[in-house]
């Protein structure tokens, strides 16, 4: 706890993945550390990709405290009109 994630920078090493078509951090609600980095996915379409692969390519590529614990898999993000993720609304479904 106590570290500072941008989401931006977990999203771009995300992207990199193959697998991912779409995706949104956020901080979600956690007991024993306050928050929790949260991947939020919308995989390509054919594709079914595993949690842990995920973690795993971003371990690679990011900081270890930067790494989702928590990766939620979605048909499709909730946007604006403008085609702007909403991530509050991401933040009140996963972290009520």
């Amino acid at each position: 706890g106590g570290e500072n994630v941008y989401s931006s920078e977990v999203e771009t090493a995300l992207y990199q993945h193959p697998d991912i078509h779409e995706c949104a951090v956020i901080g979600t609600h956690d007991d024993r550390l306050g928050q929790l980095v949260t991947a939020v996915i919308v995989p390509q379409p054919g594709t079914d990709p595993e949690a842990n692969a995920i973690i795993e390519h971003c371990r690679e590529l990011i900081g270890g405290y930067k790494v989702p614990r928590r990766v939620e898999f979605v048909e499709a993000m909730p946007k604006n009109e403008l085609g702007k993720i909403l991530k509050n609304r991401l933040r009140e479904t996963y972290s009520p």
